[in-house]
């Protein structure tokens, strides 16, 4: 049985599952039945961050344009255009013996594609959830649902694996942001165009 976080909540996941190595993140969500003349394209993201909260370099930053980390240690698995169907929409590979050592946490979050031009926001949005999955056996060991707690934000922070005294934990956070996928590379340190 997983567990189900509330937001806020931090569990550990390597002291709970010892020899965890790695872990599959799960993002998905619907969208509630209305039409504002475009898919709605939302985007799963890591960003790998050092002691300052801050990516290191805009490697550090996975996404759909930059799908693999160097280290091999974050792998994105590619990206669902439209969301439609059950389970995950887009999944996140984390190979926790891989993550270099001036990585402390990996955020992971979601937006939406081209939000302001298609008027869309998280309140169209339903039943998002991120879950974590011990690839060796199969195994979902956190289940977070973001709830409904969303109206104009275009990104948000789902949550956070990271590192505590040798161990990892992972915060469930649910935080919004106005402003996309910008908005939230700014806060993590990277540049856009």
């Amino acid at each position: 049985m997983p567990i189900n976080l509330s937001k806020g909540q931090k569990v550990d996941l390597t002291k709970r599952n010892p020899g965890l190595k790695k872990v599959m993140v799960g993002l998905g969500w619907d969208v509630n039945e209305f039409d504002s003349g475009a898919d709605f394209d939302l985007d799963a993201s890591a960003f790998m961050l050092g002691s300052t909260g801050k990516c290191p370099t805009e490697k550090e930053f996975i996404f759909y344009g930059n799908l693999k980390h160097e280290s091999g240690a974050v792998e994105h698995m590619g990206d669902n255009l439209t969301g439609s169907g059950d389970g995950d929409d887009e999944q996140i590979m984390i190979d926790l013996t891989k993550v270099p050592s001036n990585v402390d946490r990996i955020a992971f979050t979601v937006t939406i594609y081209d939000a302001d031009k298609r008027r869309q926001n998280f309140g169209q949005v339903s039943n998002a959830f991120i879950r974590l999955v011990d690839m060796s056996n199969d195994t979902e060991l956190i289940h977070y649902d973001l709830g409904e707690d969303f109206s104009i934000e275009t990104a948000v922070v789902v949550g956070e694996l990271y590192r505590n005294l040798g161990e990892w934990k992972f915060n469930a956070i649910g935080s919004g942001f106005q402003g996309g996928l910008a908005a939230l590379c700014g806060h993590y340190g990277i540049e856009v165009a």
